[in-house]
């Protein structure tokens, strides 16, 4: 175990854990703000996303403590000397209980408590609502919109991506 909140427990992805990512991964509505905007197959879970997330720096899987269920996942991954980029994808089972608002700010915490994080950084499509109240809540505060060129973007990118950070 990483990190115990009231609710959750943070542990490692591990290799068992394939199936409740691939179904994450395969909900168009986690997936819609997200990379191609388009739920992930399979086997490119299998391919290319597990290689990363296991064992990868930064990433945990969302337990729930009262049932044992796989609620998601969240991200603090190095994105430079003392900067974290924080993330999560939680399963729409899961949404609109407060485990994304809490994950994310108890990973925050962690970060700066134990970690030697100085900067914890986000960004998320601007019209994301859900996500940009989540980063609010976990204390990081708007820093810019910004616009990419997407060779194939998904609704909502004319709007741009927001960035959020937060300074210890």
């Amino acid at each position: 175990m990483f990190l115990e909140t009231p609710r959750l427990v943070l542990r490692a992805i591990e290799p068992s854990d394939v199936d409740d990512v691939a179904r994450l991964l395969a909900e168009p509505d986690v997936m819609r703000y997200i990379d191609t905007g388009r739920p992930v197959p399979r086997d490119e879970v299998e391919r290319e996303v597990m290689p990363k997330v296991v064992g990868g720096v930064g990433w945990w899987a969302g337990i729930e403590k009262s049932s044992g269920a796989f609620v998601g996942w969240f991200e603090l991954s190095p994105v430079a000397e003392g900067v974290r980029e924080l993330g999560y994808r939680l399963h729409p089972s899961s949404w609109g209980r407060g485990y994304a608002t809490e994950g994310a700010t108890a990973l925050v915490a962690k970060g700066f408590a134990d970690l030697g994080v100085h900067r914890v950084v986000a960004t998320a499509m601007a019209v994301n609502t859900g996500s940009r109240r989540v980063l609010e809540k976990a204390g990081l505060v708007y820093v810019r919109t910004f616009h990419e060129d997407w060779p194939d973007p998904i609704p909502g990118a004319e709007h741009g991506d927001v960035e959020y950070a937060l300074s210890r």
